[in-house]
């Protein structure tokens, strides 16, 4: 009841507020370096197998998930994981759950990608053996409606380093990157500030015994807005260079500032900062009509920021030819096209960029804005490779019956 609440409240304050700002995002430029139509097919593998992999947090607080790495849903898709730790605070505590696992590293098939498909497995490689990986993966929450549009939430002050009271002592000493007026979410910083007090206690002594083992954070909605603050403190922080960061359907964070201070940190600028889409350390996947990554509004001082990868495909399953790249933090071309914001400045902006009719290219975009569809919570925020967030035998029984995914990469081992 409380759910259905929040969400006829939070569609009148939306309507109330009237049209949004039609100048508060940049566009592309005519002259800016286009990413690829699709991704490949080593980093669409990667991606969906990490969708497995935040999947299996969903039986952190049901089911659970036992050593070595056991549970009823997709855990023997990854023989090699060891069970290091999990934590679940309960829905009076910030809803927060995970679980924190190691591999080992198996003998790598002979053209195997390894997790992030990308250029740098071959990194990982030693002796005809992959070196292993960390990952700690970030559950969504049972009550994200709750979470994000929760009027009484005013956006808190984001220092990007732990305060004493936090186990800190000072900042420091002259950091490369600098957050300049930066706010984020209250709720979300608020659960990695309780995951942190097991994740940090969890990583410390692996860092210091697998030195050389990259690690990965990966997250689902609530758990990928939690997953960016963990990365944060981690790279600014702790130093550690080593990361990969994949979330899927990740909500707005913080402010413009703070989408500033993240992009320089990851080197998320206009096309990657000049990276290739397979050499990028932080890939924010979205999926079509999920509205959460448009969520909280831009009209409460909420901001996206780069390095997003958009599934244009509704319905599962997705191909490498439904998925691309995105350019910058407002990318028309993705998510951001289908948000309500700007319609016809965004619908001129493709019309110019494809050389067409206006009326062309705007159609569709004056449909039900995909923030407002929040129905959509139940599918296409779910929808991510599998559908996300049931842990039964198989996952959810919408993928009862359907075939396993073309092996990209002829290993599901990290």
């Amino acid at each position: 009841m409380l759910a259905l609440y929040s969400l006829l409240l939070y569609i009148v304050v939306a309507l109330a507020l009237g049209s949004p700002l039609g100048d508060q995002y940049p566009f592309r430029k005519e002259d800016d370096t286009s990413p690829p139509d699709h991704i490949s097919p080593g980093l669409f593998a990667s991606l969906e197998r990490l969708s497995r992999l935040v999947d299996i947090t969903y039986c952190v607080g049901t089911t659970g998930i036992a050593p070595p790495f056991s549970c009823v849903s997709r855990c023997k898709d990854f023989p090699t994981l060891e069970l290091v730790t999990t934590w679940n605070t309960g829905v009076l505590m910030s809803d927060s759950c995970g679980y924190v696992a190691v591999d080992h590293g198996t003998k790598p098939a002979p053209e195997a990608h390894g997790l992030i498909g990308d250029i740098r497995n071959k990194d990982r490689v030693e002796g005809g053996k992959n070196k292993g990986a960390i990952v700690v993966a970030f559950r969504g929450t049972y009550s994200i409606t709750n979470t994000v549009v929760d009027l009484s939430t005013i956006p808190q002050e984001y220092v990007p380093y732990p305060s004493p009271d936090q186990g800190g002592s000072e900042p420091p000493k002259d950091p490369e990157h600098v957050c300049h007026n930066c706010t984020v979410h209250t709720g979300f910083l608020a659960s990695w500030k309780i995951a942190r007090t097991v994740v940090l206690p969890a990583l410390e002594p692996l860092r210091e015994k697998y030195p050389e083992y990259p690690v990965y954070l990966v997250g689902h909605s609530l758990g990928g807005a939690v997953a960016a603050l963990a990365a944060l403190e981690l790279k600014v922080i702790s130093g550690w260079e080593n990361l990969v960061v994949t979330t899927f359907g990740e909500p707005r964070v913080g402010n413009d500032g703070f989408v500033q201070y993240l992009d320089s940190v990851f080197e998320l600028g206009l096309s990657g900062g000049g990276k290739e889409i397979e050499e990028r350390t932080y890939r924010r996947v979205t999926h079509a009509d999920d509205p959460v990554p448009l969520l909280p509004l831009s009209e409460w001082g909420y901001r996206s920021h780069a390095g997003e990868i958009f599934i244009s495909k509704p319905d599962l399953p997705p191909e490498p030819t439904d998925i691309r790249s995105c350019v910058g933090d407002y990318d028309p071309q993705c998510i951001a096209g289908s948000a309500g914001e700007s319609l016809k400045v965004t619908g001129q902006t493709l019309a110019r960029e494809q050389a067409q009719e206006t009326s062309m290219r705007t159609r569709g975009l004056w449909d039900i804005p995909t923030r407002f569809k929040l129905w959509q919570l139940l599918f296409a925020h779910r929808d991510y490779f599998w559908r996300l967030g049931l842990c039964v035998p198989g996952g959810d029984p919408i993928d009862w019956g359907r075939d396993k995914y073309p092996n990209l990469t002829t290993s599901d081992e990290l």
